[in-house]
């Protein structure tokens, strides 16, 4: 039953256990015979309608402690198209996007370390019990990637949770920022649900090919069969070898290193798909068209 209500109130959430710390921009209500929780937004329900929502279900109430003003403005506007927070006009933000594997996590605790990472003030909004952003100002001292891949580590290892993280890139406030956020957001559940085997740190820059290949028509997906495919059906090693060399910058050194092979092993490899395919490796073209290929050659596997 609830899960048709998914259909009728646009982002609303279904939840297999009961929220932890909800949104006050939400409504939960329990399906005690289903043993299932959904939140709805508040924006979309009409009095008639929570009325007969509540003679159905059972509203859950929480008491929530006082929550951040400034969060809850950022919380309206990014889940809810409210109206977009003040801010100054030339402040630079970027949106820092996280999922935890399991909705059995402290969020208070979650927030409260994920602030202790950065020198400056952060706002944590949470879009689900897994699920949030964080909001952070562009500033000298802006934490880089590589900072926030120990971050994850560590918040991996002190609770115990996988975690993924997408980094945004920093946007001009302004009111596109929403639009910036959903594509973002998008990129962020391509990569999980298309890329999480390989890794779970992601970057427009790391998903993007992946996705862009992902939508390419089926004509052009065809061209690039016919060129390459015929080389990886032959010998999937080879695409897996070629695949790691190109991801690491054409490193032999580093790629033999992460396959666990020698590296006139590797060599030999590089050397038989460029004799049977004709396509050189460093050149900057034959390269980017090899991993095109290889990212359509992977899709076609996981089908």
């Amino acid at each position: 039953m609830l899960k048709k209500l998914l259909s009728i109130y646009d982002n609303s959430i279904l939840f297999p256990d009961k929220p932890v710390n909800p949104s006050e921009q939400f409504y939960i209500f329990y399906n005690e015979i289903e043993n299932e929780w959904i939140a709805i937004p508040k924006a979309v329900v009409t009095e008639k309608e929570l009325t007969l929502l509540k003679t159905i279900y059972q509203l859950v109430e929480y008491k929530n402690p006082a929550s951040n003003s400034a969060a809850k403005g950022w919380d309206t506007y990014l889940l809810l198209d409210g109206p977009l927070p003040t801010c100054k006009p030339e402040t630079y933000l970027r949106f820092i996007q996280f999922q935890f594997n399991s909705d059995d996590t402290n969020q208070s605790e979650i927030e409260s370390a994920l602030k202790g990472f950065f020198s400056e003030e952060v706002i944590v909004i949470w879009e689900n019990s897994n699920r949030g952003i964080v909001i952070e100002a562009g500033s000298a001292i802006a934490l880089t990637e590589e900072d926030l891949i120990s971050m994850t580590e560590t918040l991996e290892s002190d609770f115990y949770v996988k975690i993924s993280i997408f980094f945004g890139k920093f946007h001009p406030f302004s009111n596109q920022l929403r639009a910036k956020y959903l594509q973002e957001k998008e990129y962020f559940s391509f990569g999980i649900a298309n890329l999480v085997n390989h890794l779970n740190i992601f970057t427009f820059e790391r998903v993007f090919p992946a996705y862009l290949a992902y939508h390419l028509p089926a004509d052009l997906k065809q061209m690039v069969n016919q060129v390459i495919f015929g080389v990886f059906n032959e010998d999937t090693e080879m695409y897996s070898t070629i695949k790691v060399f190109l991801e690491n910058n054409l490193n032999a050194s580093l790629t033999a290193k992460k396959l666990y092979i020698h590296r006139n092993t590797l060599q030999y490899r590089i050397d038989k798909f460029i004799d049977k395919s004709g396509i050189q490796l460093k050149d900057f073209y034959g390269a980017f068209t090899v991993f095109l290929a290889c990212l359509l050659f992977e899709q076609s596997l996981e089908k």
